[in-house]
């Protein structure tokens, strides 16, 4: 089957969340850790951050990244302020046809979008059990026969309402003006793999800020709408 659609909204795709039983707003923060070259670096003060402000936050973490740092995914994976998931296994769009996004190829056919999303998600299985039901695609973008695909797994592809700092090219100040698009529901995208840049300091700003207007911070997987 030929895919008709392709980007990072689509339905099929989680991009907001549900309120659940909470009294109040609530949003999802979601950080990615890519891995690879220029990839494997660790937020630690972004980290810090979210255990200070008691900041629960869904982490997608990819294969290369869990490689590079055993202790560190050991040490998030134990607080159950996180919720890990997949992050794939190479970081590569999900599409049937190899499509692109920010010049990275991405899968080619079925056999590769299953191997891109299962190699992490069972290796992720056997390190935390259970396996986690999240993925994201490397660049978040997919095509809706990838949709199809992930879903048919029992998985449920997430992407994002609120991008929080662009691939962690931001400014603390950039960063600090995108989370004043949150809304009830938004599930925000940032990075934790890159330290000393814009993320840390710029959600520093904004965390405090949301939690005066009344938002809760969620897990994307307890919070699906």
């Amino acid at each position: 089957m030929s895919p008709t659609r392709w980007g990072t909204d689509l339905p099929g795709v989680t991009a907001m969340v549900g309120a659940g039983s909470s009294p109040g707003p609530v949003v999802a923060l979601t950080f990615d850790a890519c891995g690879g070259r220029g990839g494997d670096g660790y937020d630690a003060a972004l980290v810090d951050l979210l255990r200070a402000e008691q900041a629960r936050a869904t982490l997608f973490l990819n294969s290369r990244w869990i490689r590079a740092n055993p202790r560190v995914f050991e040490d998030l994976a134990a607080d159950p302020l996180f919720d890990i998931a997949d992050h794939g296994t190479r970081h590569v769009p999900l599409s049937v046809t190899g499509r692109a996004a920010y010049g990275i190829a991405g899968t080619r056919d079925p056999g590769e979008v299953y191997d891109e999303v299962m190699g992490n998600a069972l290796d992720l299985e056997r390190r935390l059990h259970p396996r986690t039901t999240l993925v994201r695609s490397g660049t978040a973008h997919y095509d809706d026969v990838a949709v199809r695909i992930v879903r048919d797994l029992g998985l449920v592809p997430v992407g994002f309402d609120v991008n929080g700092d662009a691939g962690a090219t931001f400014s603390p100040r950039q960063v600090q003006a995108a989370m004043r698009t949150v809304r009830p529901g938004s599930v925000v995208i940032g990075h934790l793999n890159h330290p000393g840049r814009g993320t840390a300091a710029g959600m520093a700003l904004a965390l405090p800020r949301l939690r005066r207007d009344g938002y809760s911070f969620v897990h994307v997987a307890d919070h699906l709408a």
